[in-house]
């Protein structure tokens, strides 16, 4: 049997735009004469539309796409992801289905057994889980057709305080009773740096486990903080890759299932970390701007690292013509970072204005000081010229349409290293899923054919520039220590015993670990970041805003 495998961009709630692409993938299917059209999980609907799924007149508009698809599969076959409605008295209201639709009509719906609650998933909150196995007999053959996570019911533990066997029921186990041909997956797979390798091991554990091919299809695209990266593919019995589809672009195959067991095997090259989250960010950034409809971008410009990585950044996915920077230098500012903006602006081919905040900083201490009379300078005269900053690309932002863009990194959001309405202003955040020493290694890989990001960004000691002759290792651990605790406190979930025991000065693993507790209410008013890594920081880290869990 010939199988298309479509590995589309879905737009959330967007039913008749992805409709429409659904369609066009079904006539192509049928020039090249295939017999079944795969696509991923919730692809009519987008994944994952939260609350959305709650509305009937939401359910009722997927099923009408669903009728109008249904039309177009005439001499073809599909197996499309989608909300389906649980006719049950009891349970919720919906299943997360595959829907097998031929001759123009739905034939069969395959559920989702496996709903997972932990990080970024909350399925259960709005799907009930399937109780039968049942295959998909096709045109002679018999198909397992399955759900992401209905394959994941044994991972590797993420964690320390975890288990690698997450599900009382393993779906293929059941399945593998009624000796499917093979198996069809379709996923909704976010990235994480990790990730890849992850998808890779669960695949090939799953094929060799119960000597069946794979046919595994994902989604590319980002909404909001998730990004998807694609990766489709198709395993062999043996647990080999024999067919791969692109990383963070849409694509299209056709297989033939008689030959999976004599396709050669691909030998894909290991994919460098740094250049995984370049990718997975160009895209984020593009998808927000092209799917919220949005054209131009503006950030502010201090001559720094973050600041001009997050430029090169947003320049590369949406157009340098389409980016706006600021510079807004104050008497700590100093000669060469506003030296290194304007060259940065100019290497990208952005547009900058300078706008400088000492008249106003001065204004307001004027305006403060019967107020501040008898007290000494601190981090609140820091923190009014942040505000002042943020004051003024909120205008610009206001008055122009453009949509501001959060520079921080996730070290200094972290440990609260960023002022609430100053620099954590943003309709969202490019890099605060990405530990500082990760930025350097962004900086070199952006520059990796040209210099884009001036030298000097790169090499001088990182400073806020809010004090004559500050700098970040004065407040804070050098980054190297400070981002090895973090890792370890925040992605390994580690006890501060098990980080000190792994070598770190017990001093050092206390002041951090407290920072990130104390920061929790900083967090909470941060702009949605664009995840990277399995453990980031927005709903997939769940936090009481109110609560005492300090170390001693």
């Amino acid at each position: 049997m010939k199988i298309q495998l479509e590995q589309l961009n879905y737009t959330i709630g967007d039913l008749r735009e992805n409709s429409q692409k659904i369609i066009s993938a079904i006539e192509q299917g049928k020039s090249k004469q295939v017999d079944l059209v795969v696509f991923s999980e919730l692809a009519l609907c987008g994944y994952i539309p939260h609350d959305m799924l709650e509305q009937k007149d939401f359910i009722d508009m997927v099923y009408e796409q669903i009728d109008i698809i249904a039309s177009h599969c005439h001499e073809i076959a599909i197996i499309l992801g989608s909300p389906w409605i649980n006719d049950s008295e009891k349970g919720k209201k919906l299943f997360n289905a595959a829907l097998f639709i031929s001759d123009g009509q739905v034939q069969k719906v395959f559920k989702k057994t496996l709903l997972p609650t932990y990080d970024i998933f909350d399925d259960y909150r709005y799907f009930e889980p399937n109780t039968e196995f049942n295959l998909l007999e096709y045109k002679g053959e018999k198909i397992a057709v399955t759900i992401c996570e209905d394959l994941w019911d044994k991972q590797e533990a993420s964690y320390q305080f975890a288990k690698e066997t997450l599900y009382s029921i393993s779906p293929l186990q059941e399945l593998s009773k009624h000796k499917p041909d093979y198996v069809i997956n379709i996923a909704g797979s976010p990235f994480s740096y990790n990730q890849e390798d992850l998808r890779k091991q669960v695949l090939i554990q799953n094929a060799k486990q119960y000597n069946l091919p794979i046919i595994y299809v994902n989604q590319i695209g980002a909404n909001t903080e998730l990004i998807y990266d694609g990766g489709s593919r198709v395993i062999n019995q043996d647990g080999e890759i024999v067919n791969q589809l692109s990383h963070f672009n849409e694509d299209s195959k056709v297989i033939d299932t008689e030959e999976i067991d004599s396709l050669p095997v691909i030998e894909s090259k290991p994919v460098e970390k740094i250049e995984m989250i370049h990718n997975a960010l160009v895209l984020g950034i593009r998808d927000f701007y092209h799917k919220m409809g949005f054209k131009t971008a503006i950030m502010g410009l201090s001559g720094g690292i973050d600041s001009a990585l997050t430029a090169a950044l947003v320049a590369e996915a949406i157009g340098g013509e389409n980016t706006y920077g600021i510079l807004m230098p104050s008497k700590y500012s100093s000669d060469h970072s506003i030296k290194d903006a304007v060259q940065l602006a100019k290497n990208l081919g952005m547009h900058y204005e300078t706008i400088s905040i000492q008249q106003s900083f001065e204004s307001i201490n004027t305006s403060m000081s019967e107020y501040f009379a008898g007290k000494e300078e601190d981090v609140t005269e820091e923190n009014i010229q942040a505000r002042l900053r943020g004051v003024i690309l909120m205008a610009a932002s206001n008055k122009d349409g453009h949509i501001l863009v959060n520079t921080s990194n996730k070290s200094e959001t972290a440990v609260g290293y960023t002022t609430l309405y100053g620099d954590m202003n943003g309709g969202f955040s490019v890099l605060g899923d990405v530990y500082k020493t990760d930025v350097f290694a962004l900086s070199r890989f952006i520059n990796r054919n040209r210099d884009i990001i001036p030298e000097n960004s790169i090499t001088k000691p990182p400073s806020a520039e809010l004090r004559l002759g500050q700098k970040d290792e004065d407040s804070l651990p050098p980054y190297e220590i400070l981002d090895g605790i973090l890792f370890s406190y925040i992605e390994k979930k580690l006890s501060v015993t098990e980080i000190i025991n792994a070598g770190y000065a017990a001093e050092t693993v206390r002041f951090v670990v407290n920072l990130v507790n104390r920061n929790e209410h900083k967090r909470f008013q941060a702009p949605p970041i664009l995840r990277v890594s399995s453990k980031a920081f927005g709903f997939g880290r769940r936090m009481p805003l109110i609560a005492k869990y300090l170390i001693k």
